[in-house]
């Protein structure tokens, strides 16, 4: 969703600065506070973003990236490549105007080209909170030309100023993540030259730019099962580093490319769906306009856990209008290791009281509750979302919902609103018209039909669902899933089925905020069949995602330590199901999953013994006074960032006064962690919040200003830590 800036702008037209038949480069600057921004402009070339940086000045290079690439049907590129670069329009898009506009935390630049040949006007659009190193941007185009016009791909934004003068192109590294369901936030680091990102062909001998690129791409509504629209590329010398996101419920694509040498050497170039990834194309008729996805950058100095926390602060100052989740609920959820969604009475009342008793604000009743089928196959027959008689035969689901109540937690429900089963009355009720469509049949993946959020009827159906489950139950928590997928899109009242997609999506975003806006008070879970779609179209309006449906303790501290790269620390629902079959370190091995980010609490606990449950109330106790602290923090890695094979792995949440560490071990009782704190920390400074119970864990300083702990425990182990 859009964030604006209101106010007055001040113009600035190319004529003050270019005259009639000048070639020679013009140069303006956008400082809004810390975020400094150079522009490049000629009459014989298009605007470039040739100087990007942190500080009151951006160190200006030759880099030779258009700020904005644009692809028409019949126009092509001006120089033939597989990747996102060089393109016709954007090659001939030349400087018209910029204005910039001011107001409280706000600073908005808006700067205008047009295309003589085509007639189209490209408008790219920044905003930036004057106390981040970060901006939002957007690119919109209108079409002021006689004839019809076929866009195939626009970029929402694009630089080369990558490599700053005096820095040398050999010292990136490259820092991407991808994905999969329940193997989430992996992520890597290599060279930006190496053998497996670009290549050094020699430009200059062959006297062209280069064609090659590392490029990560999603498709469909899943926007983060593959790749991760995030990614950042860093300086290991000089720690001069860039970050950025894509910011779409749908396909996207991130490629940094190789251009030529020097300072011009690499180009980095955002865009949301288009025609060779996505079957995105989009008409525009002469007066028609279209707006790009929203990305946004954020750019630091001291390598990469500097610019993730300005690119932390910058999400949290996108969300600054949110209010409904404001203390972080402790919600109990009734789904993971546990009833897995087979709800009945009999079942929840015992976990209704123990979830209380273990500090719990909110039960969630999770899949199933509507579910009255004989043999308790609901997949296919989701979409009434009415409560379920047989599973809750004696006082209906009225009695459980009053039962949470008087425990003294808030009422959760989950739902999955974006889809229809097959043999649901629902499918047989709504017009084909409001579901996805491809060549006048519905789409259908795994007994699914999918809403098309674009029309009135579908959107209606899902309002009087969630009117009447509020109303019937008092709600204060809905979990939304969203378990399967739907290819390219829908043809239907669309140019291209990528286009109907985007449509689509568009529409879901604004359907959640209208939503929202009627049920300000309810906290929203973006689940999305654990992380799949983790972007942050989605997390800027919804109060937390649950990272990953992982069910084995002990493979989740990787993804649990990847989140905050992807996602706010306070959003990041990490899973803990503590179980009575398991050791008292296994209990606190999941609970520390669970307090490295959002604590989202499931497991038996109605089975555990008074001691097993304690230390599950003394997690939930310690979340409660370390939750502001979280939402307030930046992350970091001291043992560098997670790797799924790896033995060990630590977080960093770092607040204004204080640092949370995270620290887990699953190799053997004899080994030893090494881990950088920063510049004075001492083992001493080490204090142990959790859990204080059991054996600590013994910490030494180490001769190169590292510290080392020990476990010195067999098999897995968790702690945490506190420095202040």
């Amino acid at each position: 969703m859009e964030s604006t800036c209101p106010g007055p702008a001040t113009p600035h037209r190319a004529t003050d600065d270019l005259d009639e038949g000048e070639i020679a480069p013009i140069r303006f600057a956008w400082e809004p506070g810390l975020l400094a921004l150079t522009f490049t402009a000629a009459k014989d070339r298009p605007v470039v973003l040739s100087g990007l940086g942190p500080g009151a000045a951006a160190p200006v290079t030759r880099a030779s990236q258009p700020l904005v690439e644009l692809i028409v049907t019949g126009d092509g590129r001006a120089l033939n490549t597989p990747r996102f670069t060089n393109s016709g329009v954007g090659s001939r898009l030349r400087y018209v105007e910029h204005s910039t506009a001011t107001e409280e935390d706000c600073e908005r630049l808006r700067i205008v080209q047009a295309d003589a040949l085509t007639g189209l006007r490209v408008t790219t659009t920044f905003i930036a909170s004057p106390r981040i190193r970060a901006a939002r941007v957007e690119t919109s185009v209108r079409n002021d030309g006689a004839e019809p016009v076929v866009l195939e791909a626009i970029s929402s934004f694009a630089t080369g100023a990558v490599v700053a003068p005096g820095e040398s192109t050999r010292d990136l590294v490259l820092h991407s993540g991808a994905g999969e369901q329940l193997a989430e936030n992996r992520w890597s680091t290599r060279r930006l030259w190496s053998q497996t990102a670009l290549a050094d062909f020699d430009s200059a001998l062959h006297d062209q730019p280069g064609r090659g690129g590392f490029a990560a791409v999603s498709t469909s509504t899943w926007s983060t099962v593959r790749n991760l629209p995030t990614g950042a590329l860093e300086n290991a010398r000089t720690g001069r580093s860039m970050a950025w996101q894509i910011e779409h419920n749908g396909g996207w694509r991130w490629e940094v490319g190789n251009v030529r040498e020097g300072e011009d050497s690499v180009a980095l170039v955002l865009l949301g769906p288009e025609d060779l990834d996505h079957h995105w194309s989009q008409e525009l008729a002469p007066g028609a306009a279209f707006t790009s996805v929203p990305v946004s950058f954020a750019v630091a100095a001291a390598g990469l856990e500097s610019v993730m926390a300005e690119l932390t602060r910058h999400r949290r100052w996108l969300r600054r209008e949110r209010k409904a989740d404001r203390g972080s609920l402790l919600v109990f959820n009734d789904f993971m290791n546990t009833l897995n969604g087979d709800p009945t009475t009999e079942r929840l009342l015992p976990l209704i009281d123990a979830a209380a008793g273990a500090g719990a604000e909110c039960f969630c009743i999770d899949a199933g509750w509507y579910d009255d089928t004989d043999l308790h196959d609901w997949w296919p027959t989701v979409g009434e979302w009415i409560p379920s008689k047989k599973r809750f035969p004696d006082g209906g689901l009225d009695r459980v919902v009053t039962a949470v109540r008087e425990a003294g937690m808030k009422v959760g429900l989950w739902l999955e609103p974006e889809v229809v089963g097959v043999l649901s009355p629902v499918a047989r009720q709504l017009p084909d018209a409001a579901f996805l469509q491809r060549h006048g049949r519905r789409v259908v993946e795994h007994e699914r039909y999918f809403l098309d959020l674009r029309h009135p009827a579908a959107r209606a159906h899902l309002d009087a669902v969630f009117d009447r489950l509020i109303g019937a139950f008092d709600l204060g928590f809905f979990k939304l899933d969203y378990n399967v997928t739907p290819g390219s899109g829908t043809d239907y009242d669309a140019f291209s089925t990528g286009a109907g997609l985007l449509g689509h999506n568009r529409a879901h975003l604004q359907w959640v905020a209208d939503l929202r806006g009627r049920y300000p008070h309810i906290v929203f879970e973006n689940c999305s069949s654990g992380a799949m779609r983790a972007d942050f179209a989605m997390l800027e309006l919804f109060d937390f995602q649950s990272t990953s449906d992982q069910m084995n303790f002990r493979l989740y501290p990787a993804i649990a330590a990847g989140a905050p790269l992807q996602m706010l620390p306070e959003q990041a629902g990490n899973w803990a199901y503590p179980q009575a079959w398991m050791s008292d370190e296994e209990i606190a091995f999941t609970m520390v999953n669970g307090l490295s980010g959002r604590l989202y609490l499931s497991g038996f606990l109605d089975r555990m013994t008074a001691e097993q449950l304690s230390l599950v109330q003394d997690a939930t106790a310690l979340f409660k006074r370390i939750r502001d602290q979280i939402a307030d923090a930046v992350p970091g890695w001291p043992m560098g960032l997670p790797e799924w094979y790896a033995d060990s792995f630590a977080l960093a949440l770092t607040g204004p006064e204080r640092t949370l560490l995270y620290v887990w071990h699953r190799g053997g009782e004899d080994a030893e962690l090494t881990m950088r704190l920063g510049p004075g920390i001492r083992a001493e400074h080490l204090v142990e919040l959790y859990p204080r119970r059991l054996a600590p864990w013994k910490a030494t300083d180490g001769a190169d200003g590292t510290i080392r702990l020990r476990p010195g425990i067999p098999g897995s182990s968790a702690r945490v830590y506190e420095i202040s």
